[in-house]
């Protein structure tokens, strides 16, 4: 596929890239992987000559519509980006903005309803991914349900993938082979619901404890309160303008092939305000974390507790039955005693705490 060979030659030509590393991930020779990075010009270079003088304004405006109608999400600045870039056309953004109302793209509910997100970024790549399920939408066969995973300090798209559920086993497999591909991000945010949030199991799910066991720290959006995830959120805004609202799809397969392409387009050429207009590639960098081949042994304190929890997320802790979660049965639990408190523990599994417990209290 282009998409995924333009992917890797533009990752692998960063300048701390690691040429063998990349080449595991990405299920290629190390021969294959020169002979792409040799023949394929990835440099950002203009597709066309200046402008002429003698251009006509018509034929200006025409091309900003056509940009316009190539991806409804763009707005004036980015399209005036994009001109320059690759058409070596300059026009200031109020030109096009003006352009685009004439053009009749710009309705005024839509310039009522385009209110920023406040920006917040993590200094570096990997250090957070926000995941979250866009809202299924109906297909000719059946139903589709994206998953999304956004890299929370380059805008990344780490993951497009249409799915027929949001069931566990289907959003393991894809994320399984995103860590392959991309390595282990520091911390993934999701929502409070399935099939990684469980309010009434102490949040934990199946799917929760396998990215804990792999090392990865989960944070949960509060309920209501979907800005915490904002710019995965605003990725599905774009997604909705520039893809789904603008085709129709006869089944999963249809709509990951629009996926695959949409997402090159968005990873490495489309413009991002938040990012001086670079593309996210411009700021991402695989992480250094690998996938490990199987999951890496359970290490605790020589102090703690150990115990394992049982059937119905039991487990007994000095002659008292706790209730943690049906996710950990089978798991290994600390109980770490705290020094300051007779009676008091908290309880951990690998690095994640899951509460308090004070056997002072009947």
């Amino acid at each position: 596929m282009s998409e995924l060979r333009q992917e890797f030659v533009t990752l692998a030509r960063k300048a701390d890239a690691n040429i063998s590393e990349l080449c595991r991930r990405f299920g290629i020779s190390r021969k294959t992987a020169y002979k792409w990075l040799k023949r394929d010009n990835m440099q950002d270079q203009s597709r066309r000559p200046h402008r002429s003088p003698n251009r006509t304004p018509a034929a200006t405006e025409a091309q900003v519509l056509a940009l316009r109608d190539r991806h409804p999400a763009l707005g004036g600045r980015k399209i005036a980006h994009v001109l320059q870039r690759e058409e070596g056309i300059v026009l200031a953004p109020s030109t096009i903005t003006a352009i685009l109302h004439r053009g009749q793209r710009i309705q005024p509910h839509a310039s009522a309803a385009a209110t920023p997100w406040q920006r917040f970024e993590h200094a570096y790549p990997n250090a957070l991914w926000q995941m979250d399920f866009k809202g299924h939408f109906a297909l000719m066969h059946g139903r589709c349900h994206p998953l999304t995973v956004l890299d929370d300090h380059s805008r990344y798209n780490i993951v497009l993938q249409a799915l027929g559920n949001e069931q566990r086993a289907g959003v393991q497999s894809v994320l399984h082979d995103a860590f392959c591909r991309y390595g282990l991000p520091e911390r993934i945010n999701v929502d409070n619901g399935s099939p990684w949030g469980d309010s009434g199991q102490g949040g934990l799910t199946a799917l929760a404890v396998w990215l804990i066991r792999l090392g990865i720290r989960l944070s949960y959006s509060r309920p209501a309160h979907p800005q915490t995830n904002g710019k995965d959120e605003r990725f599905h805004r774009t997604l909705k303008a520039e893809v789904l609202q603008v085709h129709t799809f006869a089944d999963l397969a249809h709509v990951q092939r629009h996926f695959d392409r949409w997402r090159y387009v968005y990873n490495h050429q489309r413009p991002h305000e938040a990012l001086d207009m670079d593309s996210p590639v411009k700021r991402y960098q695989p992480s250094v974390r690998p996938m490990p081949s199987a999951l890496p042994e359970i290490e605790y304190l020589d102090s703690d507790l150990v115990r394992k929890v049982q059937h119905g997320g039991w487990l007994s802790l000095k002659g008292r039955e706790i209730r943690v979660s049906r996710a950990l049965a089978g798991q290994r639990i600390a109980c770490r005693p705290q020094d300051d408190v007779d009676g008091l523990f908290v309880l951990y599994f690998c690095h994640h705490k899951l509460g308090e417990v004070d056997l002072r209290d009947d």
